[in-house]
């Protein structure tokens, strides 16, 4: 999605609008790989059906499934959380895939450790706890204590001399397969002692830049009022709505006179998918590409000014699962979307931006900066899509495509998406009968757009910049009180003339800065409206 990387980096902005944004690039995963490059479509133009002439394709696609073509929604790695935004001093509750997990750091193992969030005890979350000082997670309801297998440590309550009933098994904290890739927190959502080394077979997908110390390091964490499935992966591969529903955030090149149609400047967009199975497809553009990894997965490269490469070489080494990498000479810059649903109506966006140019401007840039126009491009869209997923939901997903007119080539990924989820993913996720189906009311807008509890609280940077400017402002508030009220003890001729108005003047200056912190503030870090009519 361009428009991340349009808001936070100008010289991006030059790209034509109806050219790729993407390049393609090399990354290998034996255990869980996407479709090849070499391999020749069977799917290439993915123009959308109309609601008037049903796809017998796609429906063809749905009943002709077979049990190896299902996607398994449980046999799969997870993203948790960044690491930049984890205290390793204490618990973090989380939810994915409708599974309540505890993520906490083990001293004595020296690794992240994620927990089923439940106290076999009485059932009490886990990441309400603490991390005692023998560096055992414990519960805070009864003080049980358990190590980093999950095995029970101390129960105060039992005898000293007594039966050590903290070694039974039903004693033990249910743990779930995790391991650290790329910076971040990832678990295989089944605690079955049979997936217990799961990581030494199938990893999560590994992308080697994230490793690569010349390239800068972005992150952003935050909670979305709209599913995972019906909205979030697809407006992320949905390049046309950058000018029109993030207009006045993005700024895009003016389209030529000769084809300018509107104010906005959008324009046709060359899509072509490669062969869609159930670990997902490759997206080809005019000048790149980019890939949908399942089940959370969709992340690409572009070149600025540069240049579509064939995806169509085989790997000189004939690893399968080998992509090309852009020229290392040339200026790249990666986007990378960890989707993870985390209940109906609910899903949490990782968003990892890179670059190995302008390495500076991170040096020096507080990375809550950063994530003011990132949460801003997020807002302009939020009400936009909570209202279709409710307008999805009525239709079903297997009706989609008669619903929605999607007629032109720039549709192609939305399209690729629907048939991957609808032929592999069963239409939709699987929560395992943990929900109804059900999604949310629709809360207020201040509510449904907040900011401070789907990001600033759980955002290492944000959550100490929003503490000192409001620090800051308390200070503001008094030194324009404090001068106020000298000048006015103060007796007669007791301070001179100039000086009552030097602090009469820093009085009335530090009201108004005050006034503009804090509604700073309040629309950086709690709540931003973007109103489409006036922009």
């Amino acid at each position: 999605m361009e428009v991340f990387m349009a808001s936070t980096f100008p010289s991006f902005r030059g790209q034509p609008h109806s050219t790729s944004v993407f390049q393609k690039h090399s990354v290998r995963t034996p255990q869980f790989t996407p479709v090849l490059p070499a391999q020749k479509s069977n799917f290439r133009t993915a123009i959308a059906i109309s609601p008037t002439a049903p796809s017998v394709e796609v429906e063809q696609e749905t009943k002709s499934q077979t049990k190896e073509d299902k996607f398994d929604w449980y046999e799969n790695w997870y993203p948790v959380a960044a690491v930049c935004d984890l205290d390793k001093r204490r618990p973090h509750g989380k939810k994915v895939i409708g599974i309540d997990v505890v993520v906490w750091w083990d001293r004595n193992e020296n690794a992240w450790k994620v927990f089923d969030d439940s106290c076999p005890h009485r059932l009490a979350p886990l990441s309400e706890g603490r991390i005692d000082q023998w560096g055992r997670l414990q519960c805070v309801y009864h003080g049980w204590c358990f190590g980093g297998a999950g095995e029970g440590k101390f129960i105060p309550q039992a005898p000293r001399h007594g039966p050590p009933v903290h070694t039974s098994s039903k004693a033990c904290a249910g743990v779930y397969p995790s391991c650290l890739q790329n910076g971040i927190i990832w678990f295989w959502p089944n605690s079955d002692q049979q997936y217990k080394d799961i990581h030494l077979k199938k990893k999560p997908h590994h992308i080697p830049e994230h490793d690569d110390p010349s390239y800068t390091n972005a992150v952003i964490t935050r909670d979305i009022a709209y599913g995972y499935y019906e909205v979030l992966i697809e407006n992320l591969m949905d390049p046309s709505h950058v000018p029109y529903a993030h207009y006045g955030i993005i700024r895009i090149p003016k389209a030529p006179e000769t084809v300018q149609a509107d104010r906005e400047g959008g324009g046709p967009i060359e899509l072509t998918i490669d062969k869609i199975s159930a670990s997902g497809y490759n997206v080809k553009q005019s000048a790149g590409g980019s890939y949908f990894i399942a089940p959370c997965l969709y992340h690409g490269y572009f070149t600025p000014g540069g240049r579509r490469q064939s995806m169509n070489k085989k790997p000189s080494d004939g690893a399968k699962d080998v992509m090309l990498h852009p020229d290392p000479s040339k200026k790249k810059v990666m986007f990378v979307f960890y989707c993870i649903p985390v209940s109906p109506g609910q899903s949490r966006l990782i968003f990892v931006s890179r670059r190995n140019f302008a390495v500076w401007i991170d040096r020096i840039m507080p990375r809550w900066i950063f994530h003011i126009g990132q949460n801003l491009v997020l807002d302009s869209d939020l009400y936009l899509l909570h209202v279709e997923e409710r307008r999805l939901k009525e239709v079903g997903p297997m009706n989609w495509h008669k619903s929605c007119y999607v007629p032109t080539k720039a549709d192609a990924n939305v399209v690729a998406f629907r048939r991957w989820l609808n032929k592999y993913g069963g239409a939709q996720v699987d929560w395992r009968n943990k929900y109804t189906g059900t999604l949310p009311p629709t809360p207020p807008r201040e509510q449904l757009m907040d900011r401070y509890w789907s990001h600033t609280v759980n955002c290492s940077s944000c959550s100490v910049a929003y503490q000192r400017l409001n620090a800051l402002d308390l200070a503001l508030q008094v030194i324009s009180i404090g001068s106020v009220a000298i000048v006015a003890a103060a007796k007669q001729g007791a301070i001179s003339i100039a000086a009552r108005y030097s602090l009469l003047s820093m009085a009335v200056l530090c009201f108004v800065a005050s006034k503009w912190l804090s509604h700073f503030i309040y629309k950086t870090f709690r709540y931003h409206d973007y109103d489409h009519a006036f922009r």
